[in-house]
């Protein structure tokens, strides 16, 4: 799996980390996995075709030393999809982004 992974976390770290992501993730069934929700204008083609398995999502899991990001674009909708695929460039550098922005914003320095 293609993933983009923040590790090394300190315990005040992760704290911060799980507070931000509880109030503003969707939580999963499973402890400390959240689902990032991409917006229209960032889907390809196929992923915008695909109504009925929209809207995608990146999956985050957070662990008491690390934040582990999968680069795989996902519906929560169905398991398999020919929409559910590895992220594009613009898709993948939007997430780092995203991160490297959350991790700046709860001043965690990595």
């Amino acid at each position: 799996m293609k993933q983009y992974v923040i590790d090394q976390l300190r315990p005040e770290d992760y704290d911060r980390l799980k507070r931000y992501l509880d109030d503003r993730f969707a939580v999963s069934c499973f402890d400390g996995l959240y689902w990032v929700m991409l917006s229209d204008d960032l889907l390809d083609e196929r992923q915008k075709a695909h109504k009925e398995c929209q809207p995608h999502y990146f999956a985050l899991e957070l662990l008491p030393d690390r934040l582990s990001c999968e680069l795989l674009v996902r519906t929560r909708e169905r398991i398999r999809c020919d929409c559910i695929q590895y992220a594009t460039e613009a898709q993948r550098n939007w997430l780092i982004q995203f991160i490297d922005a959350v991790l700046e914003k709860l001043a965690i320095m990595v």
